[in-house]
């Protein structure tokens, strides 16, 4: 029978700088998708170097409800975990530590880090729909910190994980005076971003002012802004479609700071494969038919822009709407918005913006018409900016 021979271990410093270095990657690829984050929420320009396809899109992750945890942006959560991951190596590096304290505790802290991992995975596969590749680089980081700790962990052995925990515990009080100069700074900034951390992923549309002025187009379409325009942008949007709502608050907002030169028209054009989007060929933006129905029934009453508004304010993958409540906020019928998705003359002036669309080649949404040039996706500066000066 062959024997087995032991591993002799490398030197502890090996290890330790090895946890240091993983952890540091996990730091920065938290610093990078925070970045990323702020980026995609502020920047109408945006666009991060993977969002390559409808299921592998970094911006689609961002934009999703789920990258939020109690008002604080997931990533930054990332930071303030391995800060703290980082402030333990530092202990674990200390002569008292001896090669075996601290160890225990990262051990629970990487494998919470891996569990996390698994259920960002999770909501990313069957709820958004799409993957981060540099979520699922944190992931790895994750999974190797859990492997390098077990290692040193192996090589430095000491029985008893949870009797480990306990020693950690006690050591990590004896020198209570480092540990809480070397902690308390970052548990000040995590108890201040839980309070103030500003909302920057909340766009607030410019409420409809009796000032600016709204109408309908020939065929049907509503517009706000200029009743003589210099220029006119006509949006084809979906209300289920994140960019759509960015840029069309960023388009509020310069119609309203030139109400007098700019008009915006409004077009549908819901990427939803149930109501009959040829050009969406699997499920997605679920629902979205109905919101822009919803929509086309509130200009019959007058409130399109309120209903416009309302609808851009539910989040993204919400799987059901309270029908009364919108009602109630929007000012419209109850009774006939609950069945305005069977009304044919919605359905066909909805689908009548679809054709629309895609006679001119738009393939996605948002997508923009100004002076019979069609913008996909985001406008130049130059197309708008000689009415801006």
């Amino acid at each position: 029978m062959m024997k087995v021979k032991n591993v002799k271990p490398l030197p502890f410093p090996v290890y330790f700088w090895a946890v240091g270095a993983v952890a540091a990657g996990g730091l920065a690829n938290s610093v990078y998708l925070a970045f990323s984050h702020y980026r995609v929420h502020t920047d109408i320009m945006y666009t991060s170097f993977c969002a390559v396809s409808q299921a592998i899109n970094c911006d689609t992750v961002s934009q999703s409800p789920y990258s939020i945890l109690l008002g604080v942006p997931v990533p930054v959560w990332g930071i303030f975990g391995y800060l703290v991951f980082l402030g333990l190596v530092f202990f674990a590096g200390t002569r008292q530590a001896g090669k075996t304290r601290v160890w225990p505790v990262l051990f629970f802290i990487a494998l919470g880090f891996c569990g996390y991992s698994v259920y960002l995975a999770y909501i990313s596969k069957y709820y958004i729909r799409a993957y981060c590749i540099m979520c699922i680089t944190g992931y790895g980081i994750n999974l190797a910190l859990l492997y390098f700790v077990w290692i040193v962990r192996r090589r430095f052995p000491e029985k008893g994980i949870f009797r480990g925990v306990y020693k950690d515990i006690a050591f990590l009080w004896a020198l209570r005076k480092k540990v809480f100069w070397v902690f308390s700074p970052l548990l000040l900034v995590v108890v201040w971003a839980l309070l103030f951390f500003p909302n920057y992923w909340g766009f607030e549309l410019p409420p409809v002012s009796a000032e600016i002025s709204t109408g309908v187009t020939e065929d049907g379409s509503a517009w706000i802004g200029a009743q003589d325009p210099e220029l006119v942008i006509t949006e084809y949007t979906d209300y289920m479609c994140f960019h759509c709502k960015k840029m069309h608050a960023y388009l509020r907002q310069i119609v309203e700071k030139n109400p007098d030169k700019i008009r915006l028209v409004h077009k549908h054009f819901p990427m939803d494969h149930g109501f009959g989007n040829p050009i969406v060929d699997s499920p997605y933006h679920e629902g979205a038919g109905k919101l822009a129905i919803a929509a086309a029934y509130a200009q019959y009453e007058g409130r399109f822009w309120e209903m416009n508004d309302r609808l851009y304010d539910i989040p993204r993958g919400v799987k059901s709407i309270d029908i009364k409540k919108l009602a109630e906020e929007t000012g419209v019928n109850l009774q006939r918005l609950s069945v305005a998705p069977q009304i044919k003359k919605l359905r066909y002036k909805v689908k009548r913006d679809m054709t629309e669309a895609i006679e001119l080649g738009i393939r996605g949404t948002p997508a923009y018409v100004i002076d019979g040039e069609v913008f996909q996706g985001q406008i130049p500066v130059e197309a708008i900016k000689k009415i801006l000066e």
